[in-house]
């Protein structure tokens, strides 16, 4: 257990822009970052599950995952977001919602599912985390979860799932089996090279589909203190 990822939950705060708290430029970006996942999965019928991650913490993949939602969700999508990141979760924190009972709750059989319904959008929907179980790597991983999932299948065009970074815990890694792509985040200045050649390695060995990297917080020509938005690029 890597117990520094444990750690700061109590105190979080919302920190991040979402959806119309953007600026123009940046919601392009996330519009743009949509149009290419459409062309990820041009032949697939049902609804597409993907998870969001990064080699490891404070890269941005939460913030991506919400944004990523709304934007689909905004382009007419059904969208079902999900906090998977059962360990040290953002969503609820950002989008000020009750964390429990959510996703791990209903895994461990306590609870039926929870829908939050964004205020944002009517068409996307959030499912919170949950209580913070002794064991979310077997959740996660769990045939209990691929049901789940299925289910959602047949409600929403999309279903996306914030993961834990791949390098901290074992949870994206268990999940990986049960979706259909997984988008990478990587922050400018922070991320190392060998991280993120790790965890396309850790991924690749559990045979997920790496969809492709967003390259986060790129500074602006002229600009030192402002960043560009978030860039994606297709893997290869």
């Amino acid at each position: 257990m890597n117990t520094k990822y444990y750690s700061g939950i109590k105190n979080r705060k919302k920190t991040a822009r979402i959806g119309e708290e953007l600026s123009f430029a940046s919601k392009e970006a996330y519009n743009l970052l949509r149009t290419n996942i459409s062309f990820a999965f041009p032949d697939q019928t049902g609804g597409r599950v993907l998870g969001v991650s990064s080699a490891c913490p404070q890269e941005g993949k939460s913030t991506t995952s919400m944004n990523l939602a709304y934007s689909l969700a905004d382009g007419g999508n059904k969208v079902l977001l999900i906090d998977a990141d059962m360990r040290r979760p953002s969503v609820c924190f950002t989008l000020e919602l009750e964390m429990s009972p959510g996703l791990s709750n209903v895994l461990a059989g306590n609870e039926d599912v929870k829908i939050h319904k964004a205020m944002m959008l009517d068409n996307l929907d959030i499912i919170t985390s949950g209580d913070i179980p002794p064991n979310p790597s077997e959740l996660i991983g769990s045939q209990r979860m691929k049901e789940f999932l299925d289910g959602c299948r047949q409600k929403y065009d999309y279903i996306i799932v914030d993961l834990p970074p791949v390098l901290s815990v074992a949870d994206a890694l268990a999940l990986s089996k049960y979706i259909d792509g997984v988008i990478i985040v990587v922050r400018h200045n922070s991320a190392r090279r060998k991280d993120v050649v790790e965890t396309i390695r850790q991924l690749e060995f559990a045979n997920a589909k790496v969809v492709g990297f967003v390259y986060n917080k790129i500074e602006s020509r002229g600009h030192a203190r402002y960043y560009k938005p978030t860039k994606y690029y297709k893997k290869a």
